[in-house]
């Protein structure tokens, strides 16, 4: 299913571009060619690949140079993930403040309930920008403690490609105001991993509620984390692929409400039908 997101891309490198690379004609108005979007970033979407294995095998290198694969952040727990760029100066750091200004209000404790994943598009990106990302991401949790738990990864393009394609994350290089290729057209979104490395839910824009990256946790975990309260609310709220969010299910609520009256019901006709006790 296609999910577009809120594709708040580079347009000011853009419009360098268009003034320096696109020519006009009398048949072609600049109006006309000014407000229409390049075909290229028709590509840069997401396909929502629910419950499709991630490329666990695959070598990454971490923040600190070490070479790991991407299955050694799985096999316990739910895994929020990222796809960014250390270098990017527009998006991507949208992205993760908002990632982490909602991971801060789930309630659920990252390292126990969940890790987090923020892996690099870019292969010219190296472990130092990677450090450097992390640590700019931990001051905004606040929590020193939760540096384990946090993994920012970069890798050759054989890895990333694997990893976008598993995904279902589409990005195009698009030129910076130098006029290099070395920017990127993409979506901004989070997603969720389930712990033996399944695709579980996306959650798009630049701002996450709580609450969606809660639910979207608690079902990623099979139940395994959270609480009663998240059960009855996982009940009521659907999650809609195509919003990237989860939604209210009407018709749940008013069973629920219906059920809630049936048996408020049924206790006044009992309360009403017993006899009272002879006074002694």
């Amino acid at each position: 299913m296609k999910l577009r997101g809120k594709l708040l891309i580079i347009f000011l490198a853009l419009c360098t571009l268009s003034a320096r690379a696109q020519s006009y004609s009398a048949d072609k108005p600049l109006g006309a060619a000014a407000q229409s979007t390049p075909a290229y970033l028709k590509n840069a979407g997401i396909d929502q690949n629910l419950n499709h294995p991630l490329p666990l095998t695959d070598h990454f290198r971490d923040e600190n140079n070490n070479d790991v694969t991407l299955g050694s952040y799985f096999g316990h727990r739910p895994v929020v993930m990222a796809l960014v760029y250390f270098k990017c100066g527009m998006l991507c750091p949208q992205v993760l403040h908002g990632m982490g200004s909602s991971l801060k209000q789930t309630g659920l404790h990252l390292g126990h309930d969940y890790e987090v994943i923020v892996a690099s598009i870019d292969p010219s990106d190296t472990s130092a920008d990677a450090a450097e990302a992390k640590q700019h991401f931990l001051m905004m949790l606040d929590d020193p403690s939760a540096a384990n738990s946090i993994h920012f990864l970069t890798g050759q393009q054989t890895s990333i490609t694997n990893l976008a394609q598993a995904t279902g994350f589409h990005y195009v290089r698009v030129p910076g105001p130098d006029g290099k290729m070395n920017q990127f057209a993409h979506s901004s979104v989070i997603m969720i991993a389930t712990p033996d490395g399944r695709m579980s839910k996306y959650l798009s824009g630049v701002e996450y509620q709580p609450r969606d990256v809660r639910l979207a946790l608690v079902e990623a975990s099979d139940h395994k984390i959270g609480s009663f309260s998240d059960l009855v609310l996982l009940y009521c709220c659907n999650y809609t692929p195509s919003q990237g969010r989860y939604t209210v299910a009407i018709m749940r609520v008013l069973g629920l409400a219906a059920m809630g009256s049936v048996i408020m019901l049924i206790m006044v006709v009992y309360l009403l039908g017993k006899k009272p006790k002879p006074a002694v």
